[in-house]
């Protein structure tokens, strides 16, 4: 029994990127020798094991055939006469298909140094279209590794869109789609991952929703790309640049889904398209295993961006009522989230993208302003059914006093629509 150290561990330390976990393969052996020395058995599709001290998974090395549709249609061979080079076969790109031996040194079949080398993202083998889960892992990859120069290889990406072409994508379960584009969206170019799924047709099987918005006009006053599939992408970039919130990115993402179903005699206007964005958003929601707080920012955003947008044309009643529909005042680290999706919305505009955003200053005075008054402030007013009303006026007022002088040195800006 010989064991190897294999993937991605492999690929980041040639890289000399920071190792997130670490992953074996055992050559020559069974389920019943790793038992014996204390590996505990997991997983239900091939025999893992979890190491008795370090928790680190251990896969007996496998070949595997297709035999029928989605996820699980493989049969396994896990017996002692499967090769490393074999068990590395099975693997998507040539990048993940390296081991490194106890000696130290790299076993790499598929020349995946030379790749890594050239910056490519290539698959193995045709085997690679027997799992049509791989074309999402490809384009999380491509997202993952774009600002060290990585890109998918012209016969991969053929590939991947010849299986969408063939209803490969059709089979993909909406729970692993999500997982993948989850940690898609925490990567550090997310955008990267739907341009890859645009560019081999499978974003309009699996997220409809964004592709519909692709040459979709809106006003060029406003919006120099045009395009509301370009300024969405471009708009999920600057979320990345702003902050790690994933619900923050996924809630720009999804910021403008109702600008698809503007009547076409109104285009490139788009007169309330946030009620069809909400609309479309819960169905999006509801198809995928989304949870519940980014959900919740994403309609927010979706609703009410607009008037984050044009905060400084706004009476402070109109102000004081954003900041509840936000639920601003009682959780304040949400609505810092809110404003951060709505400044990403702002700069991922052709020529915006360096630009300050102003009605964020404005929005964190107001809520600071409203949130310093408390009941305690209203002094000797009996508690009753006036209570309310009083603190709202009190509120407003506090809004009022803080934005007079910022509203008026604050520079103008063209405020997207």
């Amino acid at each position: 029994m010989k064991i190897f150290a294999v993937g991605g561990a492999i690929r980041d330390e040639l890289l000399k990127l920071e190792v997130r976990e670490r992953d074996w393969a055992v050559v020559g052996g069974s389920a019943q020798q790793l038992i014996a020395k204390g590996y505990k058995p997991v997983g239900k599709d091939f025999p893992v094991f979890l190491h008795p001290k370090t928790g680190e998974e251990y896969a007996l090395a496998r070949t595997e055939r297709k035999v029928g549709p989605g996820y699980h249609g493989f049969s396994f061979d896990t017996s002692k006469k499967v090769t490393l080079e074999e068990d590395l076969g099975r693997r998507d790109l040539t990048i993940n298909a390296m081991a490194r031996d106890s000696s130290g040194n790299i076993i790499d079949p598929y020349d995946g140094q030379t790749d890594l080398k050239n910056r490519l993202l290539r698959h193995i083998s045709p085997a690679f279209s027997e799992d049509p889960l791989r074309i999402l892992r490809v384009a999380r990859f491509a997202a993952r590794f774009n600002k060290i120069g990585f890109t998918v290889a012209k016969e991969t990406q053929k590939l991947m869109k010849k299986m969408v072409s063939a209803g490969e994508a059709d089979s993909l379960k909406p729970d692993r789609v999500w997982k993948e584009t989850e940690k898609a969206l925490a990567g550090p170019t997310p955008e990267v991952y739907f341009k890859v799924l645009r560019d081999c047709s499978a974003l309009s099987k699996v997220f409809p929703e964004i592709n519909d918005l692709f040459g979709i006009p809106q006003p060029e006053k406003w919006h120099p790309e045009v395009d509301t599939g370009v300024h969405t992408l471009m708009a999920l970039g600057i979320a990345a640049s702003l902050t790690d919130s994933v619900a923050v990115r996924f809630a720009t993402l999804t910021h403008d889904l109702g600008k698809a179903t503007s009547p076409k005699e109104t285009l490139p206007k788009h007169h309330g398209h946030e009620k069809r964005s909400v609309e479309i958003l819960n169905v999006f929601c509801n198809r995928f295993p989304i949870p519940k707080r980014y959900r919740e920012l994403a309609v927010a955003v979706a609703q009410q961006h607009g008037m984050a947008h044009k905060v400084k044309e706004l009476k402070p009643s109109t102000i004081y009522k954003l900041l509840k529909n936000i639920d601003g005042l009682r959780r304040p680290e949400r609505f810092e989230k809110f404003i951060l999706a709505c400044e990403a919305d702002a700069r991922g505009r052709t020529g915006f993208e360096n630009h300050h955003y102003y009605q964020a200053d404005l929005l964190r005075i107001a809520l600071n302003a409203a949130r310093e008054v408390s009941v305690r402030d209203l002094g000797n007013i009996e508690h009753g059914p006036n209570l309310g009303e009083r603190l709202r006026e009190y509120r407003i007022k506090a809004i009022h006093h803080a934005l007079a002088d910022k509203q008026s040195n604050s520079a103008s800006e063209i405020t997207p629509r």
